[in-house]
């Protein structure tokens, strides 16, 4: 018989305890990956970490990450924890839900992510993507980041909503801060709905997300269509369950949210690669010329360098680096009792650049993901922008589409350089993003 040695979770070093409530969250704003790798030496995959609220539990490289993602003894759960970051803004949406309900909602909204709608959505976004770039002004210097996420937001208002048909541009722009303000909460100080704090702002951005869906939800009760809200609006379980307008509303901003937050941050960390790699830039332009102005998702699909590429910038430049649980049971990770109750922060990112599974973990290669290569068979975590087991990410193919066809327009439409020494200043309080727009040198192509 072999017994197992389980290990209390360590003390805190003194030196790591950080500032009074805050804990080491300022640490964590100024460079996540340097505490990833502070918090490993220290204490190994399970680091215990002082942070807003109390101490947490850090997992760290692909083993911890795979025990909190797989949960095979469901010890994780993810609406207390979601719920104390941004709980109040995306309240009731598909991440804040666990276990059967979360079965449940997951399996209705499948349906919006089958193979036959993805084909839809392909062809749909094109004369959004096409409309969005028409506008951009070619400069040196050109603000990508901001000019990224408004089309993103079109994109997801196009083809998620079926369009906001009386939106003007100066309420799309009101919706965009709001989602901004909702995301940010996650890093604010202060929580509390007080004037001129983060926790403030998001309350007044979640008003105005969800007077801006209900404006338009009694068109989409009235008629069924191929979007997504038209569908929530509609579905109904076998046991002739349907949503309320409550549940439709929070699904939404949620999906809302998911569907271009994360594919604006992929999209600007291609065009600084690709600028500041123009032989990559130009292998991708040569294989989207090859094909139409509107490619099909098959199409899309066989732009190989595009992928590799974005795959590699995924891995550099996760859109979202850490997730956060809170354990229901005690739990035994990597040989360490996590207490029940506990808040966890899941560091995936901090795995996609371990030396031990990447060569050269911090370089531009977008070889590493070929066939020849498969740098992330190293270990079955080893690449997990995505997430993970039964809260994987819904909308992963929708989001790899979008991607692709946004940047299929911009290499046909454009070229661009970006200083090979540009190191993008990045805001880490939430998900990632670079204060100064990520600057790039813009232009048209013949």
């Amino acid at each position: 018989m072999s017994y197992v040695t389980v290990r209390e979770l360590p003390q805190i070093r003194r030196e790591d305890r950080g500032l009074p409530v805050l804990g080491r969250a300022l640490a964590y704003a100024r460079d996540p990956v340097a505490l990833f790798e502070r918090q490993w030496e220290h204490y190994g995959p399970v680091a215990p970490l002082r942070g807003l609220g109390g101490t947490w539990v850090m997992l760290l490289g692909p083993d911890a990450c795979q025990a909190a993602f797989q949960n095979g003894e469901k010890a994780f759960a993810n609406g207390p924890a979601w719920s104390q970051l941004v709980g109040p803004f995306f309240d009731r949406g598909l991440m804040l839900l666990d276990f059967d309900e979360h079965r449940l909602h997951r399996r209705i909204m499948q349906e919006a992510f089958t193979r036959p709608r993805l084909e839809g959505y392909a062809g749909g976004m094109h004369p959004a993507i096409e409309r969005g770039l028409a506008t951009w002004a070619p400069a040196s210097g050109f603000r990508s980041y901001p000019a990224l996420k408004q089309l993103t937001l079109d994109i997801a208002a196009d083809i998620f909503m079926g369009g906001a048909e009386d939106a003007t541009p100066e309420e799309m722009e009101r919706v965009n801060r709001a989602f901004v303000a909702c995301v940010q909460a996650a890093g604010a100080m202060v929580r509390k709905d007080l004037p001129l704090t983060r926790w403030g702002r998001a309350h007044r951005g979640r008003e105005v997300l969800e007077q801006w869906l209900r404006h338009y939800l009694p068109s989409r009760r009235a008629r069924l269509t191929d979007d997504l809200f038209s569908q929530l609006c509609h579905i109904e379980t076998d046991g002739g369950e349907r949503f309320s307008d409550d549940d439709v509303v929070n699904h939404m901003i949620f999906l809302m949210m998911a569907a271009h937050d994360t594919s604006t941050i992929t999209l600007s960390t291609m065009l600084q690669h690709l600028g500041q790699h123009p032989g990559w830039q130009e292998r991708c332009r040569a294989e989207s010329a090859a094909l139409g102005p509107r490619p099909s998702l098959a199409e899309l699909d066989g732009l190989t360098s595009l992928d590799l590429v974005m795959k590699e910038c995924l891995r550099l430049r996760a859109p979202v680096p850490v997730v956060v649980r809170q354990t229901v049971k005690d739990v035994v990770v990597e040989g360490v009792r996590i207490p029940a109750d506990t808040f966890v922060i899941v560091a995936a990112q901090f795995s996609h650049l371990r030396p031990d599974l990447w060569t050269d973990p911090t370089s531009f290669d977008p070889e590493r993901f070929s066939e020849a290569r498969r740098e992330d068979r190293s270990h079955r975590f080893a690449w997990e922008p995505f997430g993970g087991g039964v809260h994987k990410c819904l909308g992963l193919f929708f989001a790899g589409m979008e991607v692709k066809a946004v940047m299929h327009h911009l290499l046909r439409s454009h070229e661009w350089s970006v200083d090979p020494s540009y190191v993008a200043p990045l805001n880490n309080h939430s998900l990632p993003f670079p204060t100064d727009g990520q600057p790039v040198d813009l232009r048209t192509r013949p």
